[in-house]
């Protein structure tokens, strides 16, 4: 027993239905011969009609060139840039933010009242745990890696001078996050 095709489908059997005469007829040549396997190997979506458009309410999409980058009034330009993507890290909920460290720049030891979970985008970032500033003791994570942060526990991390790129950081959390820092007398940012 067959059942009806839905119009779509319909409409998509009738794109491979016109394709088929033109697939055959490639066969009988030497190129074709050559050419088939390799359309034979294209998805089915290569042939049929163009996906409908995400529905925004179902599926957030943000494109790279979508991000808003922006630099926190204390901090000097080009030296740390943060993109907000979903949520906030100062209300009740989850967040997901990216984080630009710029080379040269690194935060003063700090805590957070919930774990964060970082995961590396691009570039290296160099990290360390302890109520000590010593860059020179913090540790490369490059692109790929992931870092926990645990909550209360003093950490520090940025980008070294001398690195070619500034790093970018995905972190997502329970907010709010309430940073502190352990010694509050001292600036955040510091020269790395």
């Amino acid at each position: 027993m067959t059942t009806p095709l839905a119009p779509q489908a319909a409409a998509n059997n009738g794109h491979i239905a016109d394709a088929l005469p033109h697939l055959h007829d490639l066969a009988a040549t030497r190129r074709g011969l050559l050419l088939a396997p390799l359309l034979a190997a294209l998805p089915l979506g290569v042939l049929t009609d163009p996906a409908a458009a995400i529905d925004p309410s179902q599926t957030q999409v943000t494109l790279p060139d979508q991000f808003k980058w922006q630099s926190p009034g204390w901090a000097p330009p080009h030296a740390f840039e943060t993109a907000p993507v979903f949520g906030a890290t100062d209300q009740p909920g989850p967040y997901v933010v990216l984080v630009k460290w710029y080379p040269g720049y690194m935060s003063a030891p700090h805590t957070y009242v919930t774990d964060r979970l970082c995961f590396v985008i691009s570039g290296t970032w160099w990290v360390n745990s302890g109520e000590a500033f010593e860059p020179d003791a913090t540790m490369p994570v490059p692109a790929g890696g992931f870092v926990r942060r645990v909550a209360h526990t003093p950490h520090y991390d940025g980008v070294k001078k001398g690195e070619a790129a500034p790093a970018v950081i995905g972190i997502f959390g329970q907010a709010p996050i309430d940073l502190k820092l352990v010694d509050p007398g001292k600036p955040l940012l510091r020269a790395a």
